[in-house]
């Protein structure tokens, strides 16, 4: 494979890559990657130093570990037995890479260890090619340009198991990271404080009513409702004697059995943000799911649905 070759096909992956809408980060992702690599030959070997070009891709098993493939060729490299042949040759990887820091955010170092498989020719006096399995070991330091570019330095060290040389290879690249599902920390908020005034003499009944979206076919809470369902979390923890009922709804298109379903794993999650990230004391929140018996809009029109996908809660509590 010509080094036009190998560099076309990953700055081809690149650019495709770059095509998708939505980039992701950690478990799951694929980074591409460009790099140029400076070549420090064993003096043993007669060659002089050279240069590595290639490409590699890799998988990231968790938000941490990624298992990467890697090919390069050489250039520049002659021999130093008396031919001064042009010394030609190529260089694949497979290298487990251990990073540290967070996912896509500033920088990010590594360590990396694998194996690798060296082939090249024109190394006096031998004739035909001269083949070399290496153990490989690595370190280096990425920064995120965005959530998903980024540019990197590297230090490796190849020790082969055929000859018994030592070498070593300092090395730049730009990279693509994307199609991952690591999911970002949701963000505190804040609720502002409720204040309640109460009348002087008579008791004031106060209330606070809960009525959150979701997508066509979603059960997840998106994060425009957090400030809303911490709104309720305070207010119940300033009336310890309160509960509520938390009732998922849905349009009525589909199968009715499925959006019983849909209905219940909605009011479920609002309960699961209420208890679990605001606090509420689990016994004081029940959730049931109602399906599409319950519309307060038209199905019959595309407003009406997505009104008609929610989930709604009130608490009220007696003031003086």
């Amino acid at each position: 494979m010509k080094l036009k070759s190998t560099l076309g096909l990953a700055i081809g992956s690149l650019l495709a890559a770059s095509s998708f809408g939505v980039f992701a980060q950690g478990q799951g992702a694929v980074e591409t990657e460009v790099f140029a690599k400076r070549y420090f030959t064993d003096s043993v070997r007669n060659m002089e130093d050279g240069n590595l070009f290639g490409g590699s891709i890799g998988y990231f098993l968790t938000d941490d570990v990624s298992l990467n493939l890697s090919y390069g060729e050489y250039h520049d490299i002659r021999s130093n037995e008396g031919t001064n042949k042009n010394v030609k040759g190529s260089l694949s990887s497979l290298d487990a890479v251990y990073h540290f820091g967070t996912p896509g955010k500033g920088l990010r170092p590594y360590l990396s260890a694998g194996m690798g498989h060296q082939s090249i020719s024109n190394l006096s006096p031998r004739t035909g090619r001269d083949h070399t399995t290496f153990a490989n070991i690595g370190a280096g330091l990425k920064y995120y340009i965005t959530e998903n570019f980024f540019a990197k330095a590297s230090v490796d060290g190849v020790h082969g198991f055929d000859n018994h040389q030592s070498e070593w290879m300092t090395g730049v690249g730009l990279g693509l990271n994307f199609g991952g599902n690591y999911s970002k920390p949701a963000p505190v908020v804040e609720p502002a404080p409720v204040v309640y005034e109460p009348e002087p003499v008579e008791p004031e009944t106060v209330r606070v009513e809960l009525d959150v979206k979701f997508d066509f076919d979603k059960a997840q809470v998106k994060q425009d409702s957090y400030n809303d369902i911490a709104n309720l979390a305070e207010f119940m923890k300033q009336f310890p004697q309160t509960a509520t009922t938390v009732e998922g709804h849905t349009d009525s298109t589909g199968n009715a059995a499925y959006n019983q379903k849909l209905s219940e794993r909605r009011a479920g999650a609002v309960r699961e943000v209420l208890v679990n990230q605001y606090g509420v004391e689990a016994e004081r929140v029940n959730a049931v799911g109602y399906g599409e018996e319950r519309p307060v809009a038209d199905n019959a029109t595309r407003e009406g649905r997505a009104i008609n996908r929610r989930v709604e809660a009130a608490v009220e509590a007696q003031v003086q």
